[in-house]
């Protein structure tokens, strides 16, 4: 009797164990594991990518239930203090958000993201903390809560608390803070992160983020090492009530985005009308890679997944690489009547 190969073996256990929802997927993720283990690859590296993939499982398990609820990310200090005026600035756009239907993500850590939480209270917040020696693993008001992970590296705690939200705050922090503000612009200006509106929030007076855009406009701005559009990605705000209004703009006509094919399929809580869209194609017809903007009908593939059924849409070929072009799409379909 021949052996089993090893596509059979794991498809059997696949089968058996892993559940009917996307099998392929969970079959690739078992044949890499075999692979690294025929690769002699190190132990610390098995160790990396064993503790990687559990805890992404831990976490992708803790926001499911909250996947129809829509999530603001606040980024800031872990050093901040209770008594400085930053903390009590984003306790309060927390606040703002939160009575507007918003869930608070934050690093679940002190300072900032405690300020976060605490705006948004216990039953609108979720937290991501980092395993660190010097740093409890999670503040008050969400350890022991439902919707608190911890997180051994920071790559994966990055990725949990960038995926899942529709919009970001950022504050001034240090290193951290800086690290993950510029890795979420370097995500959407590549397109390897969906546009989502994104507030550098400074203290009134307080000009943090102010200085960072004058760097930015001064130094990579003439240098060539951004374009003008990337400008767009962000905006720098000083008002909490200005911060609000900007998250909550972006999706007054916006809804959501899906590449199906050569086509981005560009989803809308409201039809816009042919007048509008010619203004659109004559405005952005550049972010056209061939053809124009049209009006559609939801896709086959998106049918099959219930993907947004009750939205409008519209569709065009996108060049891809003017990915602050499409923020200023987004924001001119904004302002359609």
């Amino acid at each position: 009797m021949p052996e089993k190969t090893v596509e059979q073996a794991v498809a059997e256990l696949v089968s058996e164990f892993g559940g009917k929802h996307d099998s392929d997927y969970v079959s690739h993720m078992v044949h890499t594991a075999l692979g690294l283990g025929a690769d002699k690859t190190s132990t610390l590296d098995l160790k990396i990518a064993s503790s990687a993939l559990k805890e992404m499982r831990e976490a992708f398990a803790m926001f499911d239930p909250y996947a129809d609820k829509k999530k603001v990310t606040i980024f800031g200090s872990a050093r901040t203090k209770k008594d400085d005026p930053l903390y009590l600035h984003t306790q309060h756009v927390a606040a703002e958000l939160a009575a507007k239907g918003w869930m608070v993500v934050t690093g679940a850590g002190p300072g900032i993201m405690e300020a976060g939480m605490a705006g948004a209270g216990r039953e609108n917040s979720i937290g991501v903390s980092i395993r660190l020696p010097f740093e409890a693993s999670a503040n008050p008001i969400i350890a022991g809560d439902g919707k608190f992970v911890e997180m051994r590296y920071f790559f994966t705690r990055k990725l949990m608390l960038m995926k899942d939200s529709q919009a970001f705050i950022c504050m001034p922090g240090g290193f951290g803070t800086l690290d993950e503000t510029f890795e979420l612009l370097t995500l959407m200006q590549t397109g390897r992160g969906a546009i989502a509106p994104t507030v550098l929030l400074d203290l009134p007076g307080d000009h943090f983020w102010q200085r960072m855009n004058e760097f930015i406009n001064l130094q990579l701005l003439p240098r060539g090492l951004i374009s003008q559009s990337d400008l767009s990605l962000y905006r720098v705000c000083e008002s909490t009530s200005e911060a609000v209004a900007e998250i909550e703009q972006f999706y007054r006509v916006f809804h959501s985005v899906r590449y199906v094919g050569k086509n981005l399929i560009v989803r809308l809580n409201q039809q816009i009308s042919p007048e509008y869209l010619v203004r659109i194609n004559a405005d952005f017809g550049f972010l056209c890679k061939q053809g124009f903007f049209e009006t559609c009908d939801a896709t086959p593939q998106e049918i099959q997944g219930n993907d947004n059924l009750d939205k409008y849409r519209i569709k065009f070929e996108f060049v891809r690489h003017d990915l602050g072009g499409l923020r200023d799409l987004i924001d001119c379909i904004n302002r359609a009547d």
